[in-house]
């Protein structure tokens, strides 16, 4: 679907490059400590959870989780403070004094995002990195897990064994990506053919809304919690944590990768798919790896660490509906392409190179992917599909990316939103717009 490459590898690339930045103001942050100060009760241990530009650890916490080296240049905007709440109750008053001193909040938990947005931003934001919540609590009888947005999937998964060899969760295969962004985007993996996506899988959540108010899924109501569940949670609010319901897995389990080049017989084996893909065993999990194509594209020197990965769909991802969540990349689809390019120089003009290789790489694809809309996935962000404007942002604006990542379901996504946080505190390049706050801003 995307041209946007893999972030498990630090050295990858990106397709967007900020190039501007910003002096930083000492009463920008002076106003928000003092203002969370008084929103906590004058509890002193908060001045150890807030980083600014003058604390010697400010940017070894800025750059804990930044999994794309391209995002610690210089040039690269920096937020004003970075907050690493220890519990709960601390993020009701970084929303509150965050709105209050005309900042932006960009939630980090893994740090994966592809286009940096949750740790870059081109207006004055607050990093609300959530590394220190990372709780997990796994009830094997009843073969559900609470799990805090902090945390791993890969630390998921190690909680899940130590209590059971026969349960696991069907999320990403990268162990670093954090729970908070790969939940709320979807969250494919290895098991999808069996089960679903992650956001399938999602049973209760916890968020703190635009209000401070802590919410779970019977108080947040329907609309929120399906819209959290593969709509980007970004949008609607701070995701404390998820509850899922964990799977039966087998206790052998078939693997068949394909790693081939295209002159290797991997074209039949993609064109094929289609008409073999219900003969397969839903427990059987394939991947399809082609580094190699036998184009003039491909031969170009930027190619030399280039690939791309089908990961094959159909069993339950043919049965469940494309309204069911916010995701909706189900029936039809044969596959979903990662296009990937790599490379190590840090230099502005090396990176000019290689992005404008994958790019080219994206055009030469569209003849052979989805059309009207040509589909996209959350998770794979890619700010080259459109952008909002800085501030409120149009429907018609943003639905230019929202029909590609979200197809028909965008339309309920923005009357969520709408309801939930109609002045559009949450916001992002690509965050769900509010209509009211459009209309209000436009006298309409």
């Amino acid at each position: 679907m995307m041209k946007t490459p893999s972030i498990c590898s630090p050295l990858f690339a990106l397709l967007v490059i900020f190039s501007c930045s910003w002096a930083v103001s000492s009463d920008g942050y002076d106003d928000f400590i003092q203002c969370m100060s008084l929103q906590s009760n004058n509890d002193s241990s908060i001045s150890n959870v807030v980083y600014t530009p003058n604390n010697t650890s400010y940017s070894s916490i800025l750059n804990f989780s930044i999994q794309n080296l391209r995002f610690t240049s210089e040039t690269t905007p920096k937020p004003l403070l970075i907050v690493t709440p220890v519990q709960e109750s601390q993020i009701q008053p970084i929303i509150y004094c965050a709105k209050e001193n005309g900042m932006q909040i960009r939630v980090r938990s893994g740090g994966h995002d592809y286009e940096g947005l949750s740790y870059a931003s081109e207006v004055p934001f607050v990093i609300l990195d959530l590394f220190n919540l990372r709780e997990i609590s796994v009830d094997a009888d009843n073969k559900t897990a609470w799990v805090q947005s902090g945390s791993t999937i890969g630390e998921l998964y190690y909680r899940i064994s130590e209590t059971s060899q026969t349960l696991g969760f069907p999320a990403g295969v990268c162990p670093t990506v954090g729970v908070g962004g790969h939940f709320s985007g979807g969250g494919y993996g290895a098991l999808l053919r069996k089960y679903g996506l992650a956001a399938d899988n999602i049973i209760d959540a916890r968020l703190v809304d635009v209000n401070g108010r802590i919410l779970d899924r019977k108080s947040m109501r329907e609309d929120l919690f399906w819209a959290i569940r593969g709509g980007g949670g970004a949008s609607f609010g701070v995701i404390l944590a998820w509850k899922i319901q964990l799977v039966d897995v087998p206790e052998q389990v078939t693997v068949f990768t394909i790693n081939k080049t295209l002159d290797q017989n991997a074209t039949n084996i993609v064109h094929r798919w289609q008409y073999i893909a219900h003969k397969f065993n839903e427990d059987l999990f394939i991947g399809v790896y082609i580094r190699r194509v036998n184009s003039k594209l491909f031969f170009e020197e930027e190619a030399e660490e280039a690939e791309m990965i089908l990961s094959p769909y159909g069993g339950r991802m043919e049965e469940i509906s494309d309204s069911a969540i916010p995701f909706p990349h189900r029936a039809g689809n044969l596959y979903k392409i990662q296009h990937l390019v790599y490379w190590e120089q840090e230099e502005i003009e090396a990176s000019d190179k290689y992005i404008n290789w994958i790019r080219k790489l994206y055009s030469y694809m569209a003849p052979y992917v989805s059309r009207f809309p040509r589909a996209a996935y959350i998770n794979y962000r890619d700010l080259d599909i459109g952008v909002n404007n800085k501030g409120n942002t149009s429907y018609a604006q943003a639905n230019i990316w929202g029909i590609k990542y979200f197809k028909n379901n965008f339309n309920r996504l923005v009357h969520v939103k709408t309801k939930v946080d109609p002045a559009n505190f949450f916001q992002n390049e690509q965050s769900i717009p509010s209509l009211y706050s459009w209309w209000n801003k436009n006298g309409k």
